[in-house]
């Protein structure tokens, strides 16, 4: 693929807004999770909670967007000047030829959950508006509007690889001619649906997620909304750049992984081949790490198929959670910041590796050397995508 510089990037987690809450958490390894406190939420779990995302108003002109998902998404934007660097980008090339590429998973469904609480006479409430909350599209709407872009624009939903396929769908469509810059990103916020839906899966853990852990019980759900303004390469002076992507099916089972990591391994070939690189020149792996047995298991054996075990490489879900549709462009932006620090971020919360797993796994943040930053994000339906990102003198 041609290489796509970010020219702008950011994320909201629980940990704080934007990218030095991000990095200031991920140096003194301060973790954002909390016992679930979610309203309505009896369960013995925790969760990656954005503080004061309830807070946050829309703008008046795009106040029928008004959902829990969309007040992230606005949190989200106000960080790092990235509304700024959308102007500056309108300005050098018309809205008409900005695309927009989102991910979510379960969109504003929180409030479908409190109108279906007011049902009276089998009708739902007359505030509620399908259209601008839960609707899939509602977050590329409000964005769209937000940022005031008139070109292409999708919603990707494919669970928790959604935030990271939309790299690849804003390459093609800039490959293709469709668009010359494209905002990416992703929204997911936290709702009953996903809270009991994962409890009734027995995937929560009651305790904070530990990834790698020969005594992980679970994940830990978060919440979060991120960024990344993307275009080509060429002529952007500074920032990462996306140089390779990879996308594969596991067609396995609806919620379980390959037990082997075929499908996960195939996408993170298929970045390297579209690099044009061999496994030898990554310098550092973010793993999807969810921290069920399961994932972790097929995701070590298929980063050990491919890589050995000697690459260095950790999960970062203790810092904000599983943050679902939003987990891609997250782990995206922490690896963007791993290349600016040159830094590798640690494992929280692991303390006993499982002996069963062999990939090189940090438990302790490990400096030098990142200039290629490898970032994996693994979805129900064994939706799988890598993503290939490097220092811009690379």
């Amino acid at each position: 693929m041609k290489p796509m510089a970010i020219r702008a990037y950011t994320a909201t987690t629980a940990v704080g807004a934007g990218c030095d809450a991000q990095w200031q958490a991920l140096r003194e390894q301060r973790s954002g999770l909390v016992r679930c406190d979610f309203d309505g939420a009896d369960l013995a779990t925790w969760i990656g909670r954005v503080p004061g995302c309830e807070e946050v108003a829309l703008p008046a002109a795009w106040a029928d967007w008004h959902c829990r998902n969309n007040q992230l998404a606005e949190l989200a934007l106000q960080q790092d000047g990235f509304i700024d660097a959308v102007e500056t980008a309108k300005r050098a090339y018309a809205p008409e030829r900005i695309g927009l590429f989102l991910g979510t998973s379960t969109s504003g469904i929180g409030t479908t959950e409190r109108a279906y609480r007011e049902l009276a006479d089998g009708r739902l409430p007359a505030w509620f508006s399908f259209e601008h909350t839960h609707d899939y599209f509602a977050l590329c709407g409000y964005v769209q509007r937000r940022l005031g872009l008139a070109g292409p624009a999708l919603t990707v939903s494919t669970a928790c690889s959604s935030s990271a396929k939309v790299f690849a769908s804003a390459a093609r469509s800039i490959e293709a001619g469709f668009c010359d810059m494209a905002v990416v990103g992703g929204v997911d916020s936290l709702c009953l649906t996903t809270l009991y839906g994962f409890a009734s899966l027995q995937l929560t853990s009651p305790e904070p997620c530990r990834p790698w852990d020969a005594h992980r019980r679970g994940i830990s759900i978060g919440e979060a909304g991120g960024f990344a303004l993307v275009g080509p390469a060429a002529g952007a002076a500074s920032g990462p750049r996306v140089i390779g992507v990879g996308e594969s099916a596991d067609a396995y089972h609806m919620a379980a992984p390959e037990p082997e990591g075929r499908g996960a391994a195939l996408a993170m070939r298929r970045a390297l081949d579209s690099a044009g690189l061999a496994p030898g020149a990554v310098d550092y792996i973010n793993l999807h790490g969810t921290a069920t047995p399961a994932n972790d298991q097929a995701e070590d054996r298929a980063v050990v198929s491919l890589f050995g075990a000697a690459t260095p490489a950790s999960a970062t879900k203790g810092w904000t959670g599983h943050t679902l549709g939003a987990a891609g462009i997250v782990e995206t932006v922490i690896a963007c910041l791993a290349i600016a620090h040159d830094y590798r971020p640690a494992t929280l919360n692991t303390r006993d590796l499982d002996p069963a797993l062999r990939c090189r796994l940090l438990t302790a943040p490990e400096p030098g050397g990142v200039r290629r930053v490898l970032s994996n994000t693994f979805g129900f339906g064994g939706s799988n995508c890598s993503l290939l990102l490097a220092a811009e003198d690379v």
